[in-house]
């Protein structure tokens, strides 16, 4: 009996969030005393799935069906079943994502399984099996009592902090009987927001609002975007403009990013944008009119012209 964690791959490679979902189900495997492997599904050599050991995996399992390159809810959803039935697994981890909201109400569905979502920390096992997830976008905590047999667990991004060691993972194929029911939904096509760094992975976040007049002013963004490797974005009156790339959106009806830093720059901070970012570990708000009321959400604020204040902070990341 293991605990069972789902690991994304993009373009090969195991993505952050399910690094911190790797992370965590280890510690939940420790908690319990029991083993923690891994289900990695996708093209991905023997190296990388390997490396998933060093967040304290001992096994993955590789389903590499070629039918399974493209992410489907429903396929996924079979084939993780699967898994937690030749693993006997009753704890399954994995990382909250648009992929994940496609799998996981079909997954407890198959395993009649307890469900929490957003959570926050490790499982509470002192009276059952309790953990506290992030509710009404981050402005709220619930504490989940989860009874059944087994406990399906989506961890809210970037709340773990992972910590590596020098691990490796053994690595067994792994090929479930799929049928035509499973891909009843298909992807046709995809199309993947270009740019440097991707938004919903990125550590750093420039962010931008109406307060940059128009599309041809960005260039001040994407200079300390660059300066800091970080990913760019904007509120949603910019991308309703077609200022940016409706990709770039962040908020209630966009993204919802939770970076270690975002930089919010003439932006107002209606309560719509603070729910897509209000996650995010460190806020700083740039902003001329001082009455904002993102300053009222920010760890640091800069009262002042965008215009001045940007080019100075990328002269002095520059100068780092």
């Amino acid at each position: 009996m293991s605990v069972l964690i789902f690991a994304e791959l993009d373009e090969g490679k195991i993505k952050k969030s399910s690094q911190e979902a790797l992370f965590y189900g280890a510690k939940v495997a420790e908690q319990t005393g029991t083993s923690a492997t891994a289900i990695i599904i996708g093209q991905a050599d023997d190296s990388e799935l390997a490396s998933a050991g060093r967040f304290g995996v001992t096994k993955v399992l590789h389903a590499s069906n070629a039918q399974l390159n493209e992410p489907n809810g429903m396929a996924y959803a079979t084939v993780v079943a699967a898994a937690v039935q030749q693993e006997g697994s009753k704890v399954i981890v994995l990382a909250k994502s648009s992929l994940a909201d496609a799998m996981t109400a079909r997954l407890a569905g198959k395993l009649k399984a307890g469900l929490a979502a957003n959570v926050v920390e490790l499982p509470d096992l002192s009276n059952g099996f309790r953990v506290k997830s992030s509710i009404y976008t981050g402005k709220a905590f619930a504490y989940n009592d989860l009874k059944a047999d087994i406990k399906i667990l989506a961890i809210k991004k970037n709340t773990i902090t992972p910590e590596e060691t020098d691990s490796t993972a053994s690595v067994d194929s792994f090929s479930p009987t799929l049928n035509d029911a499973d891909f009843v939904i298909s992807v046709k096509s995809s199309e993947k927001a270009s740019g440097d760094v991707l938004l919903p992975e990125a550590d750093l976040v420039v962010s931008a609002g109406r307060g940059l007049k128009g599309p041809e002013n960005w260039g001040i963004v994407e200079d300390l975007a660059h300066a800091l490797h970080a990913a760019t974005a904007c509120s949603k009156p910019v991308s309703d403009l077609d200022w940016r790339p409706h990709s770039e959106h962040v908020g209630q009806t966009g993204l919802k990013i939770s970076p270690n830093l975002y930089i919010a720059c003439g932006i107002s901070g209606a309560i719509q944008h603070l729910a897509g970012v209000n996650s995010s570990k460190v806020i700083v708000v740039i902003n001329k009119d001082s009455e904002a009321p993102f300053f009222k959400s920010a760890d640091y604020g800069i009262v002042g012209d965008v215009f001045d204040v940007l080019p100075r902070l990328t002269k002095a990341v520059k100068a780092l």
